[in-house]
């Protein structure tokens, strides 16, 4: 489909939005009008989402066309979403919208293949739900916002039965990763060492594409970097499970009785440590801090960081 994000959901909005159309219809399975939207402001709620989703794809995959929208690109900008602590109940929108956007795409195609060579193109995003299952299981959205760093990380990172698991932590405690930096990760990524000019102590360089493809530099304590280095000397890749991760660090916190705040509550630690070196040992002003971290961290403004620091 060609056009402007707002054009093709406009365009999808045709599909599936019938004013009025009655419930008993929209529930018959054999109705024309079935699973459409009658209400205009609940498409224009649907609608605002997937008008977001198509332009974080545009920024982030450099994706113009919504029919080659996959089940992954689903599952990072959900994610993406989800890194910010959305709200339970928007991230319960966001779901059904991309759920509603799975049934337009699918009936578009159908419609646009009828008299076609062609089959047409099946859309299946149920990733969506297991996003948000996941979500609410390790208290990843809230009722309302509160502060998710760890008091002790070193001491719960210690707890961790998998010394890989440690390494991930470690890494993400240090360098500010989000998960999927720390779940896979190949030799060719390590850089070396450097002095790093906020600590002044010697750190280890590793290099990370995460969301939407942003490359850049995770600068991690040094005895982590040897230890992954080591590693890797003996091992195509370092890789975990994410779930198993996510296991490990909520039985270790559990040991330790602190309140467990997933893998994200480590890079929510790493930006509070990493304003507070920034203003006390390099002497930067409140906004130049934060702005350097939220570059650090992958982001672009300043205020995304402030979100960290509660």
């Amino acid at each position: 489909m060609r056009g402007s994000v707002y054009y093709q959901t406009a365009e999808l909005t045709k599909v599936v939005f019938r004013e009025g159309a009655k419930k008993e219809h929209r529930i018959d399975i054999n109705h024309e009008h079935y699973n459409c939207i009658a209400s205009f402001k609940t498409m224009e709620t649907y609608r605002s989402v997937w008008n977001n989703f198509f332009n974080y794809l545009k920024e982030h995959f450099k994706l113009k066309n919504c029919e080659y929208i996959t089940d992954e690109h689903v599952k990072s900008y959900f994610e993406y979403k989800i890194e910010y602590y959305a709200s339970k109940q928007y991230a319960e929108k966001i779901s059904s919208s991309l759920g509603k956007l799975e049934f337009a795409l699918n009936k578009y195609s159908k419609l646009k293949y009828t008299n076609s060579d062609k089959d047409p193109i099946i859309y299946d995003f149920k990733v969506r739900q297991n996003i948000l299952d996941n979500a609410r299981e390790y208290n990843l959205v809230a009722d309302n916002y509160h502060n998710r760093t760890y008091k002790n990380p070193l001491l719960i990172i210690n707890n961790l039965t998998n010394e890989n698991h440690q390494i991930a932590a470690m890494i993400q405690l240090t360098g500010g990763a989000r998960v999927e930096a720390v779940t896979l990760i190949k030799n060719e990524q390590l850089k070396g060492t450097k002095i790093d000019l906020v600590s002044n102590e010697e750190v280890g360089i590793i290099e990370s594409c995460e969301k939407g493809g942003k490359v850049g530099d995770l600068l991690v304590d040094l005895n982590t970097y040897k230890k992954l280095e080591k590693y890797l000397e003996n091992n195509l890749k370092f890789k975990i499970n994410y779930q198993q991760y996510l296991n490990d660090l909520k039985q270790a916190c559990k040991k330790c009785n602190h309140t467990y705040q997933s893998s994200h509550g480590l890079r929510w630690t790493f930006a509070q440590n990493r304003v507070r070196a920034y203003q006390q040992k390099a002497n930067y002003k409140y906004y130049e801090a934060i702005q350097a971290v939220s570059w650090e961290m992958k982001h672009f403004r300043a205020s995304i960081t402030e979100h960290y620091l509660s």
